[in-house]
């Protein structure tokens, strides 16, 4: 059952501090329940808006968690704030250092190659006796092998892992947890984007004052403008928009 879940724009977010959402987590895990945590963020929100499928995902995952300045302002701005901002950069490694002292395996799912295997070893470093049954970095194109995917879909199954981590950007990563969490049977899946990047080295994260001045996008797109031009400045400007429209809804009943 999801926590304080409330209408926010056009999806859920489920209101909670971090701290009630790993002990949701952790009580999925014990009651081997299957669920999918996606941490939605402005993105996220611009693409609900025109994909009918990736609004069915969020609206069906077990926990959607608030990552994002701007969400949180714009929650403010509609009088329901939220409790605290939530990235999934920063759940995945206090997961893991729960994990590391319950004995919950990990399973790594996606980055290039090589990056999921230094991702491990890092964790491995930070939080000793984490156990990180499996890393698995899909071939290019790996959505469009049924065959591949089956296979994957039996190693996930066959490592027994409680928390199945996947980095391959949205909406991939958000897809093929949705149409296979039930094959796999793991019981919590995160869609995580750069996380497993961050978390081996190969990219970094904003500064934390960059970060908790609202600011991480303009790192990311000062660090890498081509490929995030479009995102930032020409797709998720619509966010203001979509703001103001849900605002007047909501006024009007």
């Amino acid at each position: 059952m999801p926590l304080n879940r409330i209408r926010f724009m056009n999806t859920f977010i489920d209101n909670v501090t971090e701290s009630e959402a790993i002990d949701h987590i952790e009580s999925c895990i014990k009651n081997r329940k299957i669920g999918h945590v996606i941490t939605p963020n402005v993105d996220q929100i611009v693409r609900i808006e025109k994909d009918p499928y990736f609004k069915e995902i969020c609206d069906n995952a077990e926990l959607l968690l608030v990552d994002g300045h701007p969400l949180m302002w714009i929650a403010k701005w509609y009088k329901t704030p939220f409790k605290e901002k939530i990235c999934g950069s920063d759940l995945v490694p206090h997961l893991c250092d729960v994990a590391s002292k319950k004995g919950y395996k990990i399973f790594l799912l996606g980055a290039a190659e090589g990056v999921a295997q230094k991702a491990a070893s890092n964790l491995e470093c930070l939080f000793p006796g984490i156990n990180v049954v499996g890393v698995y970095s899909p071939p290019y194109g790996f959505e469009h092998n049924k065959d591949e995917i089956n296979r994957i879909n039996v190693m996930l199954k066959d490592s027994k892992a409680d928390l199945l981590f996947v980095g391959m950007g949205v909406p991939k990563q958000d897809v093929f947890i949705y149409e296979n969490k039930e094959k796999y049977q793991i019981p919590m899946s995160f869609s995580i984007g750069a996380t497993i990047d961050f978390i081996a080295g190969v990219q970094k994260r904003a500064p934390r004052w960059m970060s908790n001045a609202g600011f991480e996008w303009l790192y990311r797109l000062l660090c890498d403008p081509k490929r995030m031009f479009k995102r930032y400045i020409l797709d998720d400007v619509s966010i203001f928009k979509l703001a103001w429209n849900y605002r007047r809804k909501c006024k009007n009943g």
